[in-house]
This record gives C-alpha cells, structure tokens and sequence, in this order.
C-alpha cells in the first residue's frame, strides 16, 4: 500500500475527565476546610458558654439584692471581682479613675453615662428604678469582657 491509498482519519481527542470524584488534592482541601470549621464551631460554643456562665454569675448575684440601691452595689461588687483578673491594683481604685478604667479604650459609658451612677448609687437611699436597671446591664455587659480579660 502506498500513501496515498491509506484511510486516514482525522484525530478524535479522548473525552474531558469529569468533576466527579474530585481529585485527591481537593479532598485534602475540604477536609482541611472541614476541619477548620469544626475548630471555629467549638471555640465559638466554649466562648459563648463561658459568657452565658458569667452572666449567671452576675445575675444571680443581683437576684439577691432587694433595692435598686443593693443592685447597684452588687453590680460595683462584682465588677470589682472581675476587675482584679485583669489588674489586682485596679479592684482598689476609687471615684474617677474607677470610671475610666471600667471605660476601658472604646467609650464613656460609666465616666459619662448612667455607668457613674456604680460610683454612689450604692449609698443612695433611693434610686430610680429605670436609671439603676440601665446601669446594671452596662455593668453586666463590661462584667462578661473583664471576665473574657479584654480591657
């Protein structure tokens, strides 16, 4: 046979590979995602565990006071309890420099919000209901971040 008398054809490319089963090195990638995921997950619950216990914490303590005037002082209690994990200098600082340390970086709440009522509301004879329950979920809520040790 010569040349020109061959069949030829032209050349037929093999089909693409399919998506499906991925390759072993996308597996990798979606275990180590799935892994990581997990991890978030978990550390996510144990943290909001942790504060779910320490609002506990607070609010039975504030359960037991009758008045306004002893929830407030059990709020300033235990806000200096959370304090000492932080600094054990700072469960003893007095009036403003109290008020700035519970302000921390970010804000004014207690130097220059209902927070400043933690400072004498405690001694009052009377106190506003609303004014001191406002100061009491301030105080709870920079209770749970001393307790997380942010500043």
């Amino acid at each position: 046979m010569s040349a020109r008398q061959l069949p030829l054809r032209d050349v037929h490319l093999p089909p693409a590979p399919d998506w499906w089963p991925p390759a072993p090195g996308w597996w990798l990638l979606f275990a180590a995602l799935l892994v990581g995921l997990a991890v978030r997950v978990f550390f996510s619950w144990r943290r909001r565990r942790r504060q779910r216990r320490w609002q506990g914490l607070f609010d039975a303590a504030l359960h037991d006071a009758e008045t306004p005037a002893a929830r407030l002082a059990a709020a300033s209690g235990m806000l200096r309890r959370a304090a000492k994990r932080i600094d054990a200098a700072a469960a003893n600082l007095q009036g403003d420099a109290w008020l700035q340390f519970l302000d921390g970086t970010k804000r004014q709440d207690f130097s220059r919000g209902d927070g400043r009522l933690l400072l004498e509301g405690g001694y009052r004879r009377q106190v506003d209901a609303d004014i001191a329950r406002a100061a009491c979920e301030l105080a709870r809520t920079r209770f749970v971040e001393l307790m997380a040790g942010r500043r």
